[in-house]
């Protein structure tokens, strides 16, 4: 992404703020499916904690249509994102915001699509295949819906917490190289170690849950083939711990947010019963530059990139590249 078109991103920014400074806004909806959900996760929980007024909420986009929210209406604001912006029950989600009288923003690799044409506003992140090198971090889907969600609060609450981050993005690109030579070699030899495994597991909570959930069933599941299962540290203990044993491989998250406790639990027991274990920390993560006041909000995004290249190397272990499918864009579904 060039100097010229980063300018153009903040500019669109730029655009939906004036935007929010110019009608009432109580709810807000992240509505999208798959991996484009998942990045919402950290933006609701970063609404949860911060937010006096608004309240936020998580729908895939044909649930959305379906379930039909008696809140949805003109004060509502509608955040949608699929990367091509050619996803149908996203375009349509969009479509149906629009008709309840909602503001529309959607978000999308791509400068031109149907979700465009049926959305307020478009933004157009930076984005690079997995293992590739980022150029622009602090315009990637991530950093854009905080840009969005924290951008919010301070044209409706006046939050302080939006120069903060703000600064600390423009900071990313080095915490994602510091990461990348700390990590490359742990992803590969992570990857040899679990490349025969037919099952994976993958824990989080709090802002770090939807980073699990996508590594799940985007990665795992999806590009890899593997069976697996996104598991809440909260609920771990709820049923889902009945599955450990010293031969089922988990990957289990650990953020800098409030929910952290809940994660530390799930380590405990994890390593007294379980055996193959992939734990990281983002404790153990070089984020100087990133605000202390942020870090738990932005915890998720260098913990993805590092997952990242675990995705990477466990492709190139597996002899299964990420871009091999049997249905997705293949069959009618």
């Amino acid at each position: 992404m060039t100097t010229n078109v980063k300018s153009e991103v903040y500019a669109q920014l730029e655009s939906v703020l004036e935007a929010f400074k110019e009608r009432e806004i109580n709810r807000v909806f992240f509505v999208a499916c798959g991996g484009s959900s998942a990045l919402m996760y950290p933006s609701k929980y970063f609404l949860d904690r911060e937010a006096k007024n608004i309240t936020a909420e998580v729908y895939s986009s044909n649930e959305f249509i379906h379930r039909n929210p008696s809140t949805l209406g003109e004060k509502s604001l509608v955040i949608l994102c699929s990367h091509k912006g050619k996803t149908p029950e996203t375009t349509e989600a969009a479509k149906f915001a629009k008709n309840k009288g909602a503001l529309t923003v959607s978000m999308m690799f791509v400068e031109t699509a149907p979700l465009a044409d049926e959305s307020d506003f478009t933004i157009n992140y930076s984005w690079v295949a997995a293992g590739g090198k980022e150029p622009n971090p602090e315009v990637m889907n991530y950093a854009i819906l905080y840009r969005l969600s924290m951008g919010l609060l301070y044209v409706k609450e006046g939050n302080k917490k939006y120069e903060k981050l703000l600064n600390s993005l423009d900071n990313l690109s080095t915490v994602f190289d510091t990461a990348e030579k700390q990590y490359a070699n742990r992803a590969k030899e992570y990857a040899q170690a679990i490349k025969n495994e037919k099952t994976i597991y993958t824990m989080a909570s709090g802002s770090n849950y939807g980073v699990a959930y996508s590594f799940a069933i985007c990665i795992l599941m999806e590009m890899q083939w593997i069976n697996s299962q996104a598991i809440h540290a909260g609920e771990f203990f709820h049923g889902p711990f009945e599955i450990l044993d010293k031969d089922v491989p988990f990957i289990l998250l650990k953020g800098l947010d409030e929910t952290r406790p809940l994660e530390e639990r799930a380590e405990k027991f994890l390593k007294k019963y379980g055996g193959k274990l992939l734990i990281l920390d983002a404790m153990d993560l070089d984020l100087t530059g990133i605000d202390e006041e942020v870090k738990g909000y932005l915890a998720p995004i260098v913990l993805n990139f590092v997952l990242r290249h675990h995705a990477v190397a466990i492709a190139e272990a597996r002899n299964h590249p990420l871009e091999t499918r049997r249905y997705m864009f293949k069959v009618p579904y």
